[in-house]
């Protein structure tokens, strides 16, 4: 047997049968026998609208810890000044993805030029709109907010929500004094009492003032949502020729985002340290109460706990475009279904924190 199995080989070898394999007597044929597969991850772009701090945290986490690779997805990042430069860098094709304010997207997407770029998974269910003010001026509830003035940074698109929050209120818009500045002194001024409140995210200026010696004591946040602003916040936006032509490398970066933003809940310090050293200088106690912050006031909600990671009510959408109008002229107004497509996201049972 074994001195026929030799001459089987060597005949091969001879006539030039290269596809043929010795391997005894239970081998199978070279067609039968599959190479391992080694393709190549896709790269993608994922932009985010400012500099690094840790409500990114669930994206970073998914790179970290190799949820988007799981996916079979390599993504690089970069940062850019400002949601409209993030949707703009989408729209050309620049990025695949990008993280953006919700809410500036209704704004741009409602000239109706460009390319039509939606949201395909919303991570903060609640917009992050905040007034940050001392209590030490007279302030405790939005009502106190006439006759005070409030410094607001000159890009801060919050603002614009104002007339509809007072309006719903039964307040008057034009009793508030606004000083506008610029995004840099806007903790510092009132910190030194230049201000009686500052307009911005409550996770960022709240914690920055904190960090800063202002006693939380004095701090109140009045935050829009909790007063009948029905604004989502930050989003992942996608480029529509990519999402045509990749729909699977869609659902698969949204599978990564709800997995990332999973761990970021349930290990907060652990994604905290992913976020902290990708960052020149950041300090881990102020990002993690950072997080820590940004998880139950914008992304764990009562909503979200219903309904799953990720998505929306297209009916409070609606309204929420309504406010956003209440100060912006749109030459189109846009419908929920022009801002987010509910299509890349899987079932609600695969989104339900557990």
């Amino acid at each position: 047997m074994k001195k026929k199995r030799a001459f089987r080989c060597l005949l091969a070898l001879l006539i030039g049968l290269t596809g043929a394999v010795c391997l005894g007597d239970g081998a199978g044929r070279a067609e039968d026998i599959k190479a391992p597969d080694t393709k190549a991850p896709l790269a993608v772009q994922l932009t985010f609208d400012r500099p690094l701090e840790s409500s990114m945290a669930p994206f970073i986490a998914a790179s970290s810890r190799g949820l988007f690779g799981a996916e079979g997805l390599s993504v690089r990042t970069d940062f850019v000044t400002g949601s409209p430069e993030a949707i703009a860098r989408v729209a050309t094709g620049a990025s695949e993805f990008a993280l953006v304010d919700v809410n500036e997207l209704i704004r741009i997407r409602s000239k109706g030029d460009g390319a039509p770029v939606k949201a395909v998974f919303m991570l903060f269910n609640q917009s992050p709109y905040a007034f940050v003010a001392r209590k030490s001026r007279g302030i405790r509830a939005l009502s106190d907010l006439e006759g005070k003035t409030i410094g607001v940074a000159e890009s801060d698109l919050s603002i614009h929500l104002w007339p509809a929050l007072a309006k719903q209120n039964g307040l008057k818009a034009s009793g508030v004094k606004m000083y506008r500045m610029s995004a840099a002194v806007r903790e510092p001024i009132l910190s030194a009492g230049q201000v009686d409140a500052v307009a911005g995210f409550s996770y960022l200026s709240a914690v920055n003032l904190r960090d800063r010696g202002v006693p939380a004591s004095d701090l109140v946040v009045l935050r829009y949502n909790d007063y009948g602003c029905e604004a989502y916040g930050f989003a992942i936006i996608v480029n529509p020729a990519f999402a045509a032509a990749k729909p699977d490398a869609v659902k698969a970066f949204v599978r990564a985002a709800i997995a990332g933003t999973h761990f970021a809940i349930r290990k907060p310090e652990a994604a905290v340290d992913d976020v902290v050293a990708r960052m020149d200088d950041g300090s881990r106690d102020l990002e993690l109460e950072r997080l820590r912050t940004v998880i139950s006031d914008n992304i764990l909600t009562g909503e979200v706990r219903r309904n799953g990671i990720g998505g929306v009510d297209p009916a409070r959408l609606e309204r929420s475009i309504d406010q956003v109008g209440e100060d912006f002229k749109f030459h189109k107004r846009p419908t929920a279904s022009d801002i987010f497509d509910d299509g890349f996201l899987p079932p609600v049972g695969g989104r339900l924190i557990n």
